[in-house]
């Protein structure tokens, strides 16, 4: 493998947790694949004092420590890493801050930012959702959450709903598939902003012939361009009705990658993260990144 020295890097979270290094890891491939460099971060939040009497903060002493800690857990990580994939550029970093604007900071000369579904936050087992939500919603670039095991198998699935952060999915899927070799599953549902009580009322009227028709033609525009560069990718359109999460839960039910914007053409003004990334966040069976327009 040649050393991966160009382009801007990988930048993956690292807590000590299984979870982050199985995130870890996952960036370890996708620099592989990229041909980029890997930075793995750890983050430290070190309390200040308050002012209050008695309140001295933190010892020095205590303060080195713990970033000691934090640097040898990075340390491990990537000789881990450098040993499987021999030639990788990886390199480390302990930052100082609260997490989620330090993240959001690095995210801005990152090319992805990976993290875990899963880190210590304090607790075993502790869900790190809302640091991948706030991630996803005011980070630079896209933003990777590592979800449901790493999957070598399987198609590339990207959710498409017309939005610009949608077209910014769809372009990254489309190189995700290239550089996997495998086909990519194009999901538009149809009346995906309705409630479901109005879905359910409006259906007996509805042609779903036409509209699906119509939303296959609109997909095929979506696509057209992307599909002209990488005629490598094999495409299969699907246009479904109902809810978004539910149709994307299940066409990526088998693939190995899952991909939406960050906010759809439903979200409301001032809303930086739409709810169907949100709950894929949480809940998408395979690992997901979420891209801005």
């Amino acid at each position: 493998m040649s050393d991966s020295v160009t382009g801007l890097p990988i930048v993956a979270g690292v807590d000590g947790s299984d979870s982050a290094l199985e995130a870890a890891r996952w960036a370890a491939d996708e620099a592989a694949r990229k041909r980029v460099p890997l930075r793995l971060v750890s983050v430290m939040q070190v309390p200040v004092a308050s002012g209050y009497v008695g309140d001295i903060g933190l010892s020095a002493d205590l303060i080195d420590g713990l970033q000691a800690e934090s640097q040898r857990i990075l340390d491990e990580t990537r000789s881990t890493l450098v040993t499987q994939r021999p030639g990788l550029n990886v390199t480390t970093a302990v930052l100082v801050g609260p997490p989620i604007p330090t993240l959001v900071e690095e995210s801005g000369s990152a090319r992805l930012v990976v993290v875990g579904s899963r880190g210590l936050g304090g607790f075993r087992g502790m869900l790190v959702g809302s640091t991948a939500v706030a991630l996803a919603a005011r980070g630079h670039c896209p933003v990777a959450v590592i979800r449901g095991g790493d999957r070598r198998t399987g198609p590339v699935v990207v959710g498409v709903d017309g939005s610009p952060a949608s077209d910014a999915a769809i372009e990254l899927a489309f190189e995700e598939a290239s550089l996997r070799r495998t086909e990519l599953v194009a999901v538009h549902t149809w009346l995906e902003h309705a409630s479901d009580a109005a879905y359910v009322a409006m259906e007996p009227a509805l042609n779903w012939d036409v509209l699906s028709e119509r939303g296959m033609e609109s997909l095929a525009e979506r696509l057209a361009g992307w599909a002209e560069k990488y005629r490598d990718v094999t495409v299969v359109r699907r246009v479904t009705r109902g809810r978004p999460i539910v149709n994307l839960l299940a066409a990526a039910a088998d693939a190995q990658l899952l991909l939406v914007g960050s906010r759809g053409r439903g979200a409301f003004a001032g809303v930086v993260l739409g709810s169907t990334s949100q709950a894929l966040v949480y809940h998408a069976p395979c690992p997901l990144i979420v891209a801005r327009g």
